[in-house]
């Protein structure tokens, strides 16, 4: 009898570490606290580039389009961010920040021209080239642009929307003492 004791309490014991274990796993979503649906689409030069390729590095995952106003006149802002905290250090991180441009444009080349025009310097810009019916739009339910999630080296959003100087701020709280 002491032995099924035993094997109860182990089995007891092994089935509460699994529900505990799950209870601890990240829900993957697009609210703070949830880890970043993964986003794996082309860039300009045909190359597929993952969202999870880039795990170690703070991240923001930037919408935006050549034909967008608001977007072009937030690029010197997120431009300004990138130059600035590339090369930092940050807390629970193995690179810098860096930025996963997604494109919601459909035509190729104004999508090109707008990299270079604006000094979109980062080389992680992708595109399906589907506008409104990109599938990383849908995956992060995006109907405005420009929007944005900033992700921590872990790939949990911590920030959303961030513009101006909220996205300074919101890199500054996770810049390494």
């Amino acid at each position: 009898m002491n032995k099924k004791i035993k094997a109860l309490f182990v089995l007891l014991a092994l089935t509460g570490s699994a529900f505990y274990a799950q209870a601890q796993k990240l829900i993957e979503g697009t609210a703070i606290g949830n880890k970043a649906p993964e986003l794996a689409f082309t860039s300009p030069e045909g190359k597929t580039i993952a969202l999870s390729s880039l795990k170690g590095k703070v991240v923001l995952i930037d919408f935006w389009a050549s034909w967008c106003g608001p977007c072009r006149m937030e690029n010197p802002n997120v431009v300004a961010a990138f130059n600035k905290y590339k090369d930092k250090k940050f807390k629970g991180a193995k690179g810098g920040f860096t930025i996963y441009s997604v494109s919601l444009d459909q035509d190729k080349n104004r999508w090109m021209q707008a990299i270079k025009q604006d000094n979109l310097s980062w080389p992680y810009h992708v595109s399906d080239l589907a506008g409104w019916y990109s599938k990383a739009a849908q995956i992060y339910k995006v109907n405005s642009i420009p929007s944005n999630w900033l992700i921590d080296a872990n790939g949990v959003i911590v920030g959303s929307n961030l513009r101006g100087q909220a996205l300074s701020d919101a890199l500054e709280k996770l810049v390494a003492n």
